[in-house]
């Protein structure tokens, strides 16, 4: 038997100060790399994968060190398991995306599972809430423009809903949708 068997992780991801909620609930394999992790977190999420982002935990930072935009101390994300962080249920960490806008989501671990080698991982087994769109401005930002959307008399409405899209709903999600880019992107 090998010293340190495969585990299987279920995650969960929440939008900080997110009202309602906005979540993600979540499988990987334990040994995933952070770098990956965060792949992984931008298609549970929907996000676009166009900002600075990284881990904190215990005090320490993890991301893609990068002297240009004066992340020095950050300890490189892709030579780090999620396992080697979180390593028992209820541990948690912080993952921030876009920096401007301010992202900040909790990681929580919530179980830890022997490994399938049959199951397709990474895979979102529940969720709430639809994504901010990227660059609106933080949770402020988005709590404006849902302001907007809802008053059709509101000067910015119909600038705010094609810039969204006439079908954007502040509650969908397809659990479908995102587990299919998850295959996608993992194959």
């Amino acid at each position: 038997m090998p010293k340190n068997p495969k585990k299987t992780y279920q995650l969960k991801v929440s939008l900080k100060g997110a009202k309602p909620p906005i979540w993600r609930r979540f499988m990987v394999d334990g040994a995933i790399a952070l770098s990956e992790l965060h792949d992984v977190l931008q298609i549970v999420m929907g996000w676009s994968d166009s900002h600075l982002h990284q881990f904190t935990v215990n005090g320490a930072a993890y991301g893609i060190p990068d002297p240009e935009f004066d992340l020095e101390g950050v300890r490189d994300e892709r030579k780090v398991k999620l396992a080697q962080i979180l390593q028992h249920e209820k541990d948690a960490m912080i993952y921030e995306y876009d920096f401007g806008d301010g992202w900040t989501h909790k990681i929580a671990l919530e179980k830890i599972l022997p490994f399938d080698a049959k199951a397709t991982l990474p895979a979102c087994i529940k969720a709430k809430g639809a994504c901010p769109p990227e660059d609106v401005g933080g949770l402020w930002g988005y709590y404006e423009l849902l302001e907007t959307l809802k008053d059709p008399k509101h000067p910015e409405h119909e600038e705010n809903r094609e810039w969204v899209g006439e079908d954007f709903d502040p509650d969908a999600f397809d659990l479908d949708e995102v587990n299919a880019q998850l295959v996608a992107h993992w194959r």
